[in-house]
């Protein structure tokens, strides 16, 4: 949208409203007319089309309660189409009337000063401020804020750091304003507002019916200026690549793959623009006796035949603390599993996932003479038992 159809447009005429409407009157109006012409509903029709795309565009001044304003201001200083102020004479003297294509496009000619009064460059250089939503220096017009760029790393935790939690030092090369010319891409700091984009870093093309999709700005890649001298350090681009390490908190309870979001601990941004954000990919190396399962810890603990087969109490190592005392119940089977509760990892809420004990019935490699007699005693006390026999009868009825 141009500056000339911003002022000469009436978009309350265009959505039916008066000029004290109410937001919720515009946005009603809108609805309706939307519906009524929009291309879904009145396929092959141009004028329906032309007229839909008409209703969008004022609402997205008219909706908007900052752009409105300023629409607001703009129609107020130029009246409908043209700018009057009293002619010689002095009140009641007259007036004279200035096309608004000639305020805003520019110059013609240079001997008597060309455009309206001399301005070399036209009102729209003048007013770009309170119409364009982007301006630039140099042009008593203002630049959008520019978000940094998200930086991505990678950080190596041990096991016990990531289910504590740590802080450790990451170094980081980011893009960064340029110190030799302040940020502004020019070698003496004055750098001119980008014509394509008038500033705003976007341009819009054309999409399907009354869409339109934006992209950034080839000529001054997506920055609002173009340097008039450029930098020899960044080469006009007003951006360098920096380095720095900082202190990054790891929270407790991170698994491996896990991708950590710290917002605004990416690249600085742009003239005021906020920081981006910093994503820590976390990889986690293996512990020689814990492993992990969700916010679970597990162990697996070997015992002895009598302490499966008669009960007892067995110590249980917990990670990063007192080792636990877990009772054994008589003819606890081999790999039965049992739970330590609150010794696991941190979970989000800060409560802790429980420890996961799989006994493992040891069998010794070496037996003394006196072990070996008592297990020869214990086997004949147990011939007439056969824990295969239930096996071999479950296999004969398949």
């Amino acid at each position: 949208m141009s500056t000339k159809d911003f002022v000469e447009k009436d978009y309350y005429k265009v959505l039916g409203v008066p000029k004290d409407a109410t937001e919720a009157e515009i946005k009603k109006a809108y609805r309706k007319l939307a519906r009524e012409y929009h291309p879904d509903a009145n396929k092959g029709d141009t004028k329906a089309e032309e007229r839909f795309k008409e209703i969008s565009e004022a609402n997205d001044v008219l909706g908007d309660p900052k752009r409105r304003k300023e629409y607001d201001e703009a129609r107020a200083l130029f009246g409908n189409g043209g700018f009057r102020a009293g002619g010689p004479g002095g009140p009641g003297g007259g007036s004279f009337n200035f096309d608004l294509g000639d305020l805003f496009g520019g110059a013609q000619g240079g001997g008597q000063g060309g455009g309206a009064g001399g301005f070399g460059g036209g009102l729209g250089d003048v007013f770009g401020g309170l119409f364009n939503r982007g301006a630039g220096a140099g042009t008593g017009t203002r630049v959008q804020p520019r978000r940094g760029q998200d930086i991505e790393s990678e950080v190596t935790l041990s096991f016990t750091e990531a289910v504590d939690g740590a802080t450790v030092p990451l170094r980081m090369s980011s893009s960064a304003p340029c110190k030799a010319c302040s940020g502004t891409g020019d070698k003496n700091g004055n750098p001119r507002v980008c014509p394509t984009c008038v500033g705003t870093g976007q341009v819009s093309r054309g999409g399907s019916g009354s869409f339109s999709l934006t992209d950034p700005c080839v000529d001054c890649k997506g920055r609002g200026l173009i340097a008039q001298d450029a930098c020899e350090a960044c080469k006009g681009s007003g951006r360098a690549r920096s380095s720095r390490t900082m202190q990054v908190r790891i929270p407790p309870g991170v698994s491996d793959g896990q991708r950590i979001r710290l917002r605004g601990k990416g690249a600085p941004g742009e003239r005021g623009g906020p920081a981006g954000d910093l994503y820590v990919v976390v990889h986690v190396g293996e512990h020689p006796v814990f492993g992990r399962r969700g916010d679970n810890l597990t162990v697996t603990v070997p015992v002895t035949f009598t302490e499966a087969v008669l009960g007892g109490e067995v110590k249980v190592p917990v990670l990063g603390g007192p080792p636990v005392t877990l009772k054994l119940p008589p003819g606890t089977p081999n790999g039965r599993t049992m739970r330590a509760r609150g010794k696991g990892a941190v979970r989000k809420d800060g409560t802790r996932g429980d420890l996961l004990v799989t006994v493992e019935v040891a069998v010794p490699k070496d037996l003394s003479g006196k072990a070996k007699e008592a297990l020869a005693a214990y086997r004949e006390a147990t011939a007439d038992e056969d824990p295969r026999a239930e096996l071999f009868e479950a296999a004969k009825g398949a």
